[in-house]
């Protein structure tokens, strides 16, 4: 079952906002119980905001044993044209009083009531290889693609999760993330329900909110780099937010790399140390930190248990070596794949080979074992005068600079290296010289990884979860 505690349902809390709105795993069962019966046997579209509405929608829907299709708040018209068009949900689902956009209006609708109860009969537990989400991952040459995730491998990547981090039902887990995706809503969200523990959403990330929740009920953190930089800065000047943060039975960060210079500064002001893992919206987490692992920044631990991890040269041959140095793609095997891009046969075929699911994240692998992420093949690996250099190598160097805040690394075209690597910089108080960012790098790496040119910006182009879009970056 994928969540057996709503099985028999005690009054246990499994999901709270704020200080408001509580729910027990009884009264998520009533409520998913009461809207799992008014819904038919397509899929539903699920207007995601962070509310304790989509939590009840998205139960609700599993329960039925129906796909549930996350739709980001701020999605464009264009967009959310093509999800509707794709996915062709039967109903869309939202808190009563919020007014929809576009098609999402004309759909028709059913409004969650958290506070409904049905009869406490829940449906016949669907098959494992049955959707469960189509989630819309982020197009780059074109519109996004469904992918389409299977009970299964949502079953089987939360218990891997759970033996990684030795995570129990005792566990709390607080976050502020987006509900529209894997990370805040999967992970974040039925991970806890999944071991009959409890999530606290924030609603809003505020490092002082999750802060005294960590120095309360809550025992583990989930979040993205931005909102780590934001608590080291809280930790560093308020002495609550430490302590509440180094209450913390474990925090854990992913969707992007987390800078070094993040890691120390959250380790120096809570005496925490943050375990990093690896996903994507296909395959769920791949590789993570153990709880009892080391924690090395830079790095994303070894392989979940069910998932095999190789990586490839570019002619597709496995890469054998563990020296840190060599650069492949990450190709993914196990339970946790995805069935398919939705009505997309072509790039299904593309993706998968004799059941290995290329992933494009480009990676080394250490004597241990440890994978270090180096970038995306298609904007984070720069050909650069006859060296292959990942980009993510160059901004944490970047980072350590004390003139830089933010910064994001691409190549751009040269008629003589082939790519030239360009450095967009979000300088900190006191702007360095772009002269002295070059030197720094070739200082700290090698002369060859150095930008050949460095651009001052006011702020970097990020999607929801704070990743850079380097698609976007000036030109």
């Amino acid at each position: 079952m994928l969540l057996p505690a709503l099985a028999d349902p005690t009054e246990a809390e499994a999901i709270r906002f704020g200080d408001r709105v509580v729910l027990t795993y009884r009264d998520l069962a009533g409520a998913a119980s009461a809207l799992a019966g008014r819904l038919g046997t397509g899929s539903v579209a699920v207007w995601a905001s962070p509310t304790v509405q989509t939590c009840v929608a998205v139960v609700g829907a599993l329960v039925a044993g129906v796909p549930v299709v996350p739709i980001n708040p701020k999605v464009g018209e264009r967009e959310l044209e093509h999800i509707l068009a794709d996915s062709k949900p039967e109903l869309v689902l939202a808190a009563a009083g919020v007014e929809l956009p576009g098609g999402l209006a004309e759909l028709p609708r059913v409004d969650v009531d958290p506070d409904a109860r049905g009869t406490g009969e829940l449906p016949p537990e669907a098959d494992g290889e049955s959707p469960a989400f189509i989630v819309y991952t982020s197009g780059t040459t074109g519109p996004p693609k469904g992918v389409v995730l299977p009970r299964r491998a949502i079953a089987s990547n939360l218990d891997a999760l759970a033996a990684a981090w030795q995570w129990t039902a005792e566990d709390v887990v607080v976050h502020g993330l987006p509900l529209f995706h894997v990370h805040g809503l999967i992970v974040g969200v039925l991970g806890p329900l999944r071991r009959g523990g409890a999530v606290h959403h924030l609603g809003q990330f505020r490092p002082e909110a999750a802060a005294a929740e960590l120095a309360g009920p809550a025992t583990m953190m989930f979040g993205v780099p931005t909102m780590y930089h934001r608590l080291a800065a809280e930790a560093e000047a308020n002495p609550e937010v430490a302590k509440g943060v180094a209450a913390a039975r474990l925090l854990v960060s992913g969707s992007a790399a987390l800078p070094a210079t993040c890691h120390d500064r959250i380790a120096r002001a809570t005496g925490q140390r943050i375990v990093e893992r690896y996903g994507m919206s296909e395959t769920l987490m791949n590789t993570s930190v153990r709880f009892d692992g080391e924690r090395r920044p830079g790095t994303v631990g070894l392989p979940v248990d069910g998932v095999e991890v190789r990586l490839v040269d570019e002619a597709g041959a496995v890469i054998t070596a563990s020296d840190d140095e060599t650069i492949g793609e990450i190709e993914v095997r196990g339970p946790n794949l995805f069935l398919e891009y939705l009505n997309r046969p072509d790039a299904t075929a593309e993706a998968l080979h004799e059941g290995w699911f290329r992933t494009g994240d480009m990676a080394t692998r250490a004597a241990d074992g440890y994978i270090r992420i180096v970038g995306r093949r298609a904007t984070d690996i720069i050909k650069s005068g006859g060296f292959k250099i990942g980009a993510g190598e160059i901004e944490n160097a970047l980072l350590e600079h004390p003139g830089v805040a933010e910064v994001a690394v691409a190549g751009r075209p040269d008629e003589d290296l082939g790519e030239r690597i360009v450095a967009w910089v979000v300088p900190a108080q006191q702007r360095p010289q772009a002269q002295e960012l070059i030197d720094h790098v070739a200082r700290l790496l090698t002369p060859h990884k150095r930008p050949r040119l460095v651009h001052f910006v006011d702020s970097l182009p990020r999607n929801e979860l704070g990743k850079v879009k380097k698609r976007d970056l000036p030109q």
